[in-house]
C-alpha cells in the first residue's frame, strides 16, 4: 500500500481512507514533527464532505494520543489552512479534502509550520513511520501528557483580511458583476464575502453544501451552470472554484471558458508589466501548452516546467526565486500572498488585471494561440508500471519522429491513466490519440 499520491493521502473514505488509516497518518505525521515541536499545536480544517467528520475525529484522536494539542476550525479552503497554520504559530496544519473529487473520496493534506506542503522526502519519512507499528506504539503518551482539542469558529476573518490584502488597495470591484460558483465546497462562505466586501455585485451558485453535493455537476470541473449564468446575468466574469478552493477556472463575459495556460500567460505578463514578477519567468508543468512557451519567449520571459502537482511547481519557484506559477488545470500560485494554489487570490488578480486594462475578459485573457492539444483519461484497475508495457517505447518513438509532444502518466489521486498529445497538425494528433487509447486499453487489460 502506497500512502501518498501527488497531493497528500487520497482515496475512498471508509475503505482506503478508513478511520484507522486517518488516525495512523496523524500519529505518523505527529511523531515525525514532535522532535522539533515549537508550540505543540496542530491546526485542522476540512471541506464540506460528510466523511470529514469521521476523518477529523480520527486525526484528533491520533494527534492527542501522542501529546499534541489540536485546533479545529471547520470548513475552510485549503489555502486558508496553509495561511492560518503560520498565522497562528502552529507546528503544522492538516486539511481534510479530496479537492475536485466527488464526495465518496476524501484526503489528508499536510502543511509545515510555515504553511508549505510537505516535500516528497518528508512524506516518505512519514510513510515509513506509518508502517512501523512499534514506533507508533512508543510515541503514545499517558496521563497529563495526552493532548487536548478545541474548536475555534471565528478564524475566517483572518483569511478574509489576507485575501483583501492581496488585492490592490487603490482598486475596488465597484461596478463589476461577478458570478461565483463555490462547488458546494469549502469556500461557500468566504468567497462571496470577500467579493462583496470589495464592492462587487455577486451572483452565487452552488453554495448550499449538504455533505454529498460537493463538486456535483458544479465548480471548476463542471462549468455549464456558470457559463449560462454569466450570459444570463450579463456578468463581467465568471469564477469557478473546486471543493477545497485551491483551483480556479475563469469564464469570460461571453460565457466561454478561459484556458488555464492562457490565464497563466496573461497574469505572468501583467505581473511583469507591473514590475512585481520575480525571477525572470514563470513555472508551469509538463502538461502546459507549447503556446505558453512561445508567448513567454515573445515577452522576454522564461518558462520552467515541473512535474504535475502544485507542490512541484512551488519547489521550482523557490529554487529559481520565482513568485508566480501554476498548473493548466487551474492551480495558480502567487507566493507573495499564498503558499499553495489559491483560487480566490488568483481570481482577485484576474479582476485587478481587468480593472487596470479596462478591457473585457474575452480580449485580455487570450493573448496567444494554443497548439492543438488533447487529453484522454482511461480508467484502470491496476497501475501497471509503464516501463513494463511491451511496445510502448516504439509507440512514443513514432510520436517523437512526427513532432508530437506526449505525456503519459497515471493520476496520483485516481485510478486513471492520462494521455496528453500536442501538435501543430490536429488531424494527425487525433489519429495518433485514437491509436494510443486502443493500445493502452488492450495493454492494461491483458
Amino acid at each position: 500500500m502506497k500512502l501518498f499520491g501527488t497531493d497528500g493521502v487520497r482515496g475512498e473514505a471508509g475503505t482506503f481512507l478508513s478511520a484507522e488509516v486517518a488516525m495512523k497518518v496523524a500519529m505518523a505525521a505527529g511523531t515525525y514533527l514532535k522532535p522539533n515541536a515549537v508550540t505543540n499545536r496542530i491546526l485542522i480544517g476540512k471541506d464540506t464532505r460528510r466523511s470529514g467528520y469521521m476523518i477529523e475525529n480520527s486525526i484528533v484522536a491520533g494527534l492527542t494520543a501522542i501529546g499534541y494539542d489540536v485546533i479545529e476550525i471547520g470548513p475552510m479552503p485549503t489555502p486558508a489552512i496553509a495561511f492560518i497554520t503560520e498565522n497562528m504559530r502552529c507546528d503544522a496544519g492538516i486539511m481534510i479534502s479530496a479537492s475536485h473529487n466527488s464526495y465518496e473520496d476524501n484526503g489528508i493534506k499536510l502543511f509545515d509550520g510555515h504553511g508549505n506542503k510537505f516535500s516528497s522526502e518528508v512524506e516518505k519519512k512519514i510513510e515509513d513511520i506509518f508502517f512501523d507499528n512499534e514506533k507508533l506504539q512508543e510515541a503514545q503518551v499517558t496521563g497529563k501528557k495526552i493532548g487536548q482539542a478545541r474548536r475555534i469558529d471565528d478564524v475566517i476573518g483572518r483569511y478574509i483580511v489576507q485575501l483583501k490584502n492581496s488585492f490592490p488597495l487603490e482598486m475596488s470591484l465597484q461596478g463589476l458583476r461577478i458570478v461565483l460558483d463555490t462547488a458546494n465546497g469549502a469556500a461557500y462562505k468566504v468567497g462571496p464575502t470577500v467579493l462583496e466586501e470589495l464592492g462587487a455585485d455577486v451572483i452565487v451558485l452552488h453554495d448550499k453544501p449538504d455533505g454529498f453535493n460537493i463538486n456535483e455537476n458544479c465548480g471548476a470541473l463542471h462549468t455549464k451552470d456558470l457559463q449560462n449564468a454569466v450570459v444570463e446575468y450579463r456578468a463581467d466574469l465568471g469564477i469557478a472554484l473546486d471543493g477545497d478552493a485551491d483551483r480556479l477556472v475563469v469564464v469570460d463575459e461571453k460565457g466561454e471558458i478561459v484556458d488555464g495556460d492562457q490565464l497563466l500567460g496573461s497574469l505572468g505578463v501583467h505581473l511583469k508589466n507591473q514590475n512585481t514578477l520575480k525571477g525572470g519567468g514563470i513555472v508551469a508543468t509538463v502538461m502546459s501548452n507549447q503556446g505558453l512557451d512561445d508567448y513567454m519567449s515573445e515577452n522576454d520571459l522564461k518558462l520552467w516546467r515541473s512535474n504535475v502537482g502544485d507542490k512541484h511547481v512551488l519547489e521550482i519557484m523557490k529554487r529559481e526565486g520565482i513568485n508566480f506559477g501554476g498548473e493548466q488545470s487551474g492551480h495558480v500560485i502567487i507566493n507573495d500572498f499564498a503558499k499553495t494554489g489559491d483560487g480566490l487570490v488568483s481570481a482577485l488578480q484576474v479582476l485587478a488585471l481587468l480593472i487596470a486594462k479596462k478591457k473585457p475578459a474575452s480580449e485580455l485573457l487570450r493573448p496567444f494561440s494554443l497548439y492543438p492539444q488533447k487529453l484522454v483519461n482511461i480508467m484502470v484497475k491496476d497501475k501497471k508500471p509503464l516501463q513494463n508495457i511491451k511496445g510502448l517505447s516504439e509507440k512514443l518513438e513514432v510520436l517523437d519522429s512526427e513532432g508530437i509532444r506526449h505525456l503519459v502518466r497515471y493520476s496520483g489521486t485516481e485510478k486513471k491513466l492520462r494521455i496528453l498529445l500536442e501538435a501543430k497538425d490536429a488531424k494527425l494528433m487525433n489519429v495518433r490519440m485514437d491509436e494510443m487509447v486502443s493500445f493502452f486499453q488492450k495493454a492494461l487489460n491483458e
